[in-house]
């Protein structure tokens, strides 16, 4: 077990990946430093950056087609003072999640807005919806992702999400029908991945210079998903979470499996019990590990003076990261935990056990 890093002074940003998700380090970061900005504002500026560059393709339009080659948004805001959130998902037609889960936080006494409706509150608020439709996709597609979509149904719909239908899934694109459910199908979810190899999510989350903090997730899912499938990312405890008074998290990663274990949530209790946040995070992937011992999965984890870590499981995950003076975003690979793998220290904690 590596220890935590110390933190590089406030304000901060810490984020999922590198590559091209620094560039929502950076702009988060940076509106840090403006004068009457907040945590909040930072996390929304920085997953909209992602949105708008198609990080990965796994964040914003144009990625991550369904099986009906729609691409469909979901997204996060968690306010690390209030413990209020908003959060949209499967959002059709409108680019801008992130800015979209920001007014349900702070416009309605939701927390989570779907589907069309949620695009109709977008439009209802403002935002651009985009009308221009494929022959069976409409809105965020681009020709890259009809592309990707086409490529998937000549090759008979090969990955998909399907278990107990007929035809055979491993073969067929359907139509579907339900056939009996077999147990050893269910079972058999423990020690296979999910089938698409794309899920990549950005989750950020932000120190203010006097202290509050935010976090906040965005993401196009997983690609060749059912339609109507929502991931972890606008699950609040999954894809991101935060509580001020003690730290935050964002995870990246196999987010049907990841939702079940809320890793986030667990992470930031576990700060809150006194774990520095690298065995925090480290912890919380390990639950899922000795479940499915091939989930892809990464958390980043911040207590709330800046000090972080990151755990991963099924690849070699990446972080961003960048405060105080630091004059750029800098990036950490995390190898994967092992399965059946146990703490190699336990660090004492008596002096970070936060007041409930």
């Amino acid at each position: 077990m590596s220890r935590a890093l110390p933190s590089p002074g406030l304000p901060m940003v810490i984020n999922t990946w590198g590559g091209p998700f620094t560039a929502a380090t950076d702009a988060a970061y940076l509106a840090l430093l403006t004068e009457g900005s907040s945590a909040l504002d930072a996390v929304e500026t920085g997953c909209a950056t992602c949105e708008r560059n198609q990080c990965d393709s796994t964040v914003g339009f144009g990625g991550s087609p369904d099986e009906a080659c729609e691409t469909t948004l979901d997204a996060l805001l968690m306010d690390g003072t209030t413990m209020k959130s908003g959060a949209v998902a499967g959002l059709r037609r409108v680019r801008d999640a992130v800015s979209v889960a920001r007014f349900v936080l702070e416009r309605t006494s939701h927390s989570l807005l779907v589907g069309d409706h949620a695009t109709r509150f977008a439009v209802e608020s403002g935002f651009r919806e985009e009308h221009e439709i494929a022959d069976d996709g409409a809105g965020l597609w681009t020709p890259a992702s009809r592309a990707q979509c086409d490529a998937w149904k000549r090759a008979n719909c090969q990955p998909n999400y399907r278990i107990n239908v007929v035809p055979n899934p491993a073969s067929s694109c359907g139509p579907y029908t339900p056939s009996p459910v077999d147990a050893s199908s269910l079972a058999n979810l423990a020690t296979t991945l999910s089938p698409a190899s794309s899920h990549d999510t950005i989750s950020m989350v932000a120190i203010h210079a006097s202290g509050p903090m935010a976090a906040g997730t965005s993401t196009n899912g997983a690609s060749h998903k059912i339609p109507g499938r929502v991931g972890d990312g606008p699950i609040v405890g999954s894809g991101s979470y935060v509580d001020g008074d003690v730290g935050g998290c964002g995870a990246t990663g196999d987010g049907d499996i990841m939702m079940r274990f809320l890793p986030c949530y667990q992470a930031v209790e576990n700060l809150r019990r006194g774990m520095p946040p690298q065995e925090a995070a480290e912890d919380a992937v390990r639950r899922m590990v000795r479940k499915y011992p091939n989930i892809a999965s990464g958390i980043v984890v911040v207590d709330r003076h800046g000090e972080h870590g990151a755990a991963g499981s099924g690849w070699t995950f990446t972080y961003a990261f960048r405060g105080g003076s630091m004059n750029a975003t800098e990036v950490i690979t995390v190898p994967p935990v092992e399965f059946g793998q146990e703490p190699m220290y336990r660090q004492d904690t008596s002096e970070r056990v936060y007041e409930l």
